[in-house]
C-alpha cells in the first residue's frame, strides 16, 4: 500500500476509533507501529510508513523509549494550525511584493525617464532666466541666485570626477594617490543598468533568488558523504535547521527516497538510506560544509559604488532645488512661456501675476525627489535592528556548533562555553531568553551540578564559570549510534554491478 493510502485510511480509522469510543487512541496521543495497526487493521509495514508519511504532514515528532521502541506524537492532532498563519504570511507576503514591484516600477520610471527630463528641463530654465537678467524687477523672485545655483552644481561635478580633484572618484585607468595620479590596473566594468541602481539606491539590494531544493540538496549530499546513515545531528548541521524543523523533514525525506529509521540500544534514532549510496563515481562524495561556515552578513544600504550613489544623490538634489526653486518662483507654464517671450522680445511681454502652484515643475519633482532621499534615509535608521536579527542568527548558529562539536567529542556543554560560543559568533553576549531559547530549540535540559557552590574549573587565570551545564540526551545517543552505524555500513552498498551492455561500445 502507497504510504499516503496508509496515511488516509490510519487517519479515518483513529477518528473514528476514538469518536466511538472503541479505543483510548487519539490523535494527539502518543501513538506506536501496534497501536495504529490495532486501531486500523493495516499490516505493520503499511502502519508504519503511514506513520512517517503522517509525521511529515502533520509536523509530527519521534520518541524512543529505554527500550529502543519508537513512539510517534502529534502535537497538533491531525490538524494544521499552521495554515492560517502561514496564508496569511504568504498573502502578506505576495501584497507586499506586489506593492514592492509597483513601486520599483514606478522609481525606475521616474529616474530613468522622468528625472533626466527635468534635469534637461531645469537646465534649459537656468540657460533662459540667465539671458533674460531680469532678476526681481519681473516679479520672480530668487531669479539672480540661478548663476550661483548653477556655479555650485558645475563645482559638485567637477570635484566629484575630475582627474586633478584630492577628493575625486578614481574612475578610467588613474586613481589617486596623494597628490599624484598612478595608473592603475582597469577594474572590471560594471555592467548593471542604471535603473537597477536606483532601484538599489530607494530599496537597498534585491535578496540573491533561493533554489527551492537549496536544503534538500545539502542533506542528500550529507547522506551520501556519510555512508547513507545520518541523523538530526547532520541535518541541523548542513542546514542550520532547528530541530522542530528538521524533524518532519526527514520523515518527508524517508517516503522520497526510500529511507529508513532505526534506533539503537541507547535510544538514538538514526536515519538509513541505502538506496542513495550507489554511484559511479570512483571517490566518495564530499560533505557539504556547515552551516554555520557561512556567517550571515547585514547586506549594504545600497549595493551601489560609491560613484554611482553620489551620481543619483546629485541628479535627484539638482531636481530638489530647482523643484523648490520653481515653488518660490512660482514658475507655472504660463510664466515660463512669458520668461522665453521675454527673451525674444522684452518690449512687448509683460509681467505675468501670480499664476497658482506649479504642478508639474515644482510640486511633482519636489514630493518625488523627497520621497526619494527619504527611502533610504528610513532605511538606513533600521539598519540596528537588521544588524540585531543578524547578529542572533549568527550567534545561535554558533551555539549550534558548539552544542554538536562538544557532543560529538563527549564533552560537557556548560552555559560559559555558549556563551563564548554565541558572542564569537554574533560580536555581542547574548541576553538569557536568547540563550536559553537557543538550548531549547536543540532539544537541551538544564543539568545543575551535584555541588550548589561547585564552579566548572578552566585554564588557569580564568574567571571560574557558572556551575550551569546543559544536556542534550538525544544528540548524545544519536552521536553513538551513528558511529555504530556507519562503521558496520558495507562499501557494497555504494558499487556498481558489472557493466554487462554499453551502447557506446
Amino acid at each position: 500500500m502507497e504510504p499516503r493510502e496508509a496515511a488516509r485510511a490510519l487517519e479515518a480509522a483513529v477518528a473514528k476509533a476514538g469518536a466511538a469510543g472503541l479505543s483510548r487512541l487519539a490523535p494527539k496521543g502518543p501513538m506506536t507501529v501496534a497501536d495504529a495497526a490495532a486501531a486500523s487493521g493495516l499490516a505493520l509495514r503499511d502502519a508504519s510508513s503511514g506513520l512517517t508519511w503522517l509525521t511529515q504532514e502533520y509536523r509530527g515528532h519521534l520518541r524512543v523509549t529505554e527500550a529502543g521502541e519508537l513512539v510517534y506524537l502529534f502535537p497538533t492532532g491531525f490538524t494544521k494550525p499552521w495554515e492560517t498563519r502561514d496564508a496569511l504570511q504568504r498573502g502578506l507576503a505576495t501584497i507586499g511584493k506586489t506593492l514592492a514591484g509597483a513601486a520599483r516600477f514606478v522609481v525606475r520610471a521616474w529616474l530613468t525617464v522622468v528625472i533626466f527630463a527635468y534635469v534637461a528641463m531645469f537646465i534649459g530654465v537656468l540657460i533662459a532666466l540667465t539671458i533674460a537678467k531680469q532678476g526681481d524687477r519681473d516679479g520672480l523672485p530668487g531669479a539672480s541666485l540661478v548663476g550661483a545655483l548653477f556655479r555650485v552644481l558645475a563645482d559638485a561635478l567637477f570635484w566629484t570626477f575630475h582627474p586633478f580633484s584630492p577628493v575625486a572618484i578614481g574612475y578610467g585607468p588613474y586613481e589617486p594617490q596623494g597628490s599624484a595620479w598612478q595608473r592603475r590596473s582597469a577594474p572590471p566594468k560594471d555592467q548593471t543598468p542604471f535603473y537597477e541602481k536606483v532601484n538599489r539606491f530607494v530599496f537597498g539590494p534585491a535578496a540573491p533568488p533561493e533554489e527551492p531544493n537549496a536544503l534538500e540538496q545539502r542533506v542528500l549530499a550529507e547522506i551520501r558523504a556519510q555512508r547513507g546513515r545520518i541523523g538530526l545531528f547532520d541535518v541541523m548541521r548542513v542546514t542550520g535547521l532547528p530541530r522542530e524543523v528538521a524533524d518532519p523533514m526527514m520523515a518527508r525525506l524517508m517516503l522520497d527516497y526510500d529511507g529508513d529509521v532505526d534506533v539503537s540500544e541507547g535510544g538514538g534514532i538514526t536515519y538509513r538510506f541505502e538506496a542513495l549510496r550507489l554511484t559511479a563515481q570512483a571517490a566518495p562524495p564530499p560533505s557539504p560544509p556547515a552551516a554555520w561556515a557561512t556567517p550571515k552578513v547585514l547586506p549594504g544600504l545600497t549595493g551601489n559604488t560609491v560613484g554611482s550613489n553620489i551620481l543619483i544623490g546629485l541628479l535627484n538634489g539638482f531636481n530638489l532645488a530647482m523643484a523648490t526653486f520653481a515653488m518660490q518662483a512660482n514658475l507655472t507654464f504660463a510664466r515660463l512661456a512669458n520668461i522665453f517671450e521675454r527673451v525674444r522680445s522684452p518690449e512687448e511681454v509683460l509681467p505675468l501675476p501670480y499664476d497658482g502652484v506649479p504642478v508639474v515643475l515644482g510640486a511633482i519633482p519636489l514630493v518625488f525627489s523627497l520621497a526619494l532621499f527619504l527611502f533610504p534615509l528610513v532605511r538606513a535608521l533600521g539598519r540596528s535592528r537588521q544588524a540585531a536579527a543578524v547578529a542572533r542568527e549568527n550567534g545561535r548558529l554558533g551555539v549550534l556548533r558548539e552544542v554538536l562539536e562538544r557532543t560529538r567529542r563527549g564533552l560537557q556543554v556548560t552555559e560559559g562555553a555558549l556563551k563564548r560560543a554565541w558572542t564569537a559568533a554574533a560580536g555581542a553576549p547574548p541576553s538569557d531568553r536568547e540563550l536559553t531559547r537557543a538550548v531549547v530549540e536543540l532539544g537541551g535540559d538544564v543539568d545543575l551540578r551535584d555541588e550548589a557552590n561547585e564552579l566548572v574549573r578552566v585554564a588557569p587565570g580564568a574567571e571560574a564559570e557558572s556551575p550551569v551545564r546543559y544536556r542534550f540526551v538525544d544528540l548524545e545517543a544519536e552521536a553513538e549510534a551513528l558511529e555504530a552505524e556507519r562503521a558496520a555500513a558495507k562499501d557494497d552498498e555504494a558499487k556498481l554491478g558489472k557493466i554487462a551492455f554499453a551502447s557506446d561500445a
